[in-house]
């Protein structure tokens, strides 16, 4: 094994000790309707609110979150781990049947929001490309608070609040 090859394992072993709140990055516009279920997501600033996700390059949702310049952020409940898997693509379900599945709406930017989930809509104000990753900053452009503890992830599995 080189030594990239070790770094990168254990770089991989390190991240999965990170617990992450589980969410799905939704976008709807010109482009079209698209979602995945994402992890890498975070706060950016409070002045302007802002916040970040990062989505492959090569991913379908990346593409329509850059052309339709919107995404939104759903941070899932703890009861919604078949969602999380569905949008995540370990599923049979095909990518384009994938908001069959749950209880969407669409708020006034017209971004798939998740009944009960806490939801960021957001315009996107920068796109960094690192790696693999877009990263798209967006600024708050609606918000919605759920009730519900959220949804975790680490060491490759849901895990709920207890």
């Amino acid at each position: 094994m080189s030594n990239t090859d070790h770094h990168r394992e254990k770089f991989l072993t390190a991240m999965r000790n990170v617990a992450n709140s589980v969410t799905i990055v939704t976008t709807d516009g010109p482009a079209g309707k698209s979602g995945a279920t994402v992890s890498s997501f975070c706060s950016v600033s409070a002045d302007p609110p802002t916040v970040l996700v990062c989505l492959n390059t090569e991913s379908r949702t990346a593409d329509f979150v850059e052309q339709n310049a919107r995404f939104a952020v759903n941070v899932l409940p703890e009861n919604t781990q078949a969602l999380a898997e569905i949008f995540a693509g370990l599923t049979e379900i095909h990518e384009d049947d994938r908001f069959e599945h749950g209880d969407w709406y669409s708020d006034a930017s017209n971004m798939p929001l998740l009944n009960n989930a806490t939801g960021f809509s957001c315009k996107v104000i920068e796109k960094v490309t690192s790696s693999s990753h877009h990263i798209f900053i967006g600024q708050i452009v609606g918000l919605t608070v759920g009730t519900d503890n959220p949804l975790l992830y680490m060491n490759q599995r849901f895990l709920k609040i207890t």
